[in-house]
């Protein structure tokens, strides 16, 4: 079918200036049309579109058009924007895959576009997170950071006389925590002696981000991180050893099952006894224990602590259309009081300096104190190497099989196979490469 064919008007000299000036009033010279994707619970949406509106109505002319994904679809979403050349002027984006973005070509540095008090405020780990290794340039930034605890119940642990870590150093041994998990298992009430959030499924970041830290601790690595090569680390002894006891916590029923759902540690009567999780769950499970509950540091599996980070953060496409504009929002945004007491409400890991002060939970003293604690002395970050959609996606299926009863070491080799094959695949991802 033809395109319509449109008359032209004719506008008098006086309409014409009243057009004029309209057209100047609605669309000021600094105008910009910003796209932002992002993902995130009901109440990061209220918090992101008022603060939206708020920036329009600041800056007249701007718009701000928000696209929420849901989380479980939001990588398979990106994909789609990157083919059909669509990609949004700022994406949030789960930090372990910045590294795969920006080595794709898909982001540009923001050291220069957001506010450089901003970029002062940042804690070591938010900017470990938003830093891609090899030219160290700020790609991202972001309000909040994250870590895993464990949750615990005060008054059990006090009833079965089981120690109360009080620090991260003195957090338990591996040896200790397999006997605590035994302790609970035999305890009035307990069905499960340890919550591992199997609930959260496959679709998430969970498995690489929460079970990492474990075998780190325990002194091998999903990957190695200084020759990028996964055969001979996750497959190896240390890390066939991890798996396998875990995997026999879930023989023996230690563990909550995956069908169970994953809020099993503060559900009515409190089946499970334990809890491996983030500090998202303390909001919750406060509501139901009260002064109960407690946070405890991660075991020590081996000779040293470890814990996660990395989260949601904010990056700026290659291709948008007002780099300059896109930060001032990001700025904007992070830096309004409205949006950080929204997540302040919600238990919010602190990725800022000021928002820690501005969060009692985590200050000296304070019922998260332990987490941010961790997170400055043992956090470490998912593998930044643009494999990282392969590792998690090994990472996950092999300890989901294992888990289910397949064999540790056939299954981490296969990972580790697998893994290695697509950094093949890529000639090393140079400039990574085996540097």
């Amino acid at each position: 079918m033809p395109a319509p064919q449109l008359r032209a008007r004719r506008l008098g000299a006086g309409a014409l200036a009243a057009a004029v000036a309209a057209l100047a009033f609605a669309a000021p010279a600094d105008a910009a049309a910003l796209r932002m994707m992002f993902q995130g619970d009901p109440y990061e949406i209220d918090a992101i579109s008022a603060v939206a509106k708020a920036y329009e109505a600041a800056n007249p002319g701007t718009t701000i058009e928000l696209i929420h994904t849901p989380h479980d679809s939001y990588n398979e979403k990106i994909g789609a924007a990157v083919s059909a050349g669509n990609l949004p002027d700022i994406l949030e984006l789960d930090a372990p895959f910045l590294s795969n973005y920006v080595w794709s070509g898909f982001l540009q540095p923001i050291d220069g576009l957001i506010d450089p008090k901003l970029r002062a405020d940042m804690t070591p780990s938010n900017v470990s997170q938003g830093t891609y290794p090899p030219d160290g340039k700020l790609y991202a930034t972001a309000l909040i950071d994250s870590t895993v605890v464990l949750y615990a119940s005060k008054k059990q642990l006090e009833s079965l006389n089981i120690r109360i870590p009080t620090s991260v150093d003195d957090a338990w041994t591996g040896e200790e925590f397999e006997k605590v998990l035994e302790t609970l298992s035999t305890a009035p009430g307990v069905k499960w002696p340890i919550d591992l959030f199997r609930g959260y499924g496959t679709k998430t970041e969970w498995i690489p981000y929460a079970y990492e830290p474990l075998l780190v601790s325990a002194g091998c690595d999903l990957i190695d991180r200084t020759t990028w090569k996964a055969g001979g680390t996750l497959d190896s002894d240390a890390c066939v050893k991890t798996a396998s006891m875990m995997a026999d916590w879930v023989k023996k029923g230690w563990v909550v099952p995956q069908s169970a759902g994953t809020n099993q540690f503060y559900a009515e009567g409190r089946p499970a006894a334990l809890a491996l999780g983030g500090h998202w769950v303390y909001a919750e499970a406060v509501k139901a224990m009260g002064d109960d509950l407690i946070a405890l540091p991660l075991p020590k599996l081996g000779d040293k602590g470890a814990s996660p980070n990395g989260t949601w953060i904010f990056a700026i496409s290659k291709d948008a259309s007002d780099p300059e504009e896109a930060g001032k929002f990001l700025s904007f945004m992070i830096e309004n009081p409205e949006f950080r007491a929204a997540y302040r409400e919600h238990s919010a890991f602190p990725g800022l300096n000021s928002f820690a002060a501005e969060s009692p939970l985590y200050a000296a003293g304070g019922p998260l104190a332990v987490a941010f604690e961790q997170a400055a002395k043992t956090a470490v970050p998912r593998p930044p190497h643009p494999a990282y959609p392969a590792i998690t996606l090994a990472a996950q299926t092999a300890f989901t099989d294992i888990f289910d009863g397949a064999d540790p070491k056939e299954e981490l080799t296969k990972a580790a196979q697998e893994i290695d094959a697509d950094i093949d695949d890529n000639d090393g991802y140079p400039p990574f490469g085996g540097n």
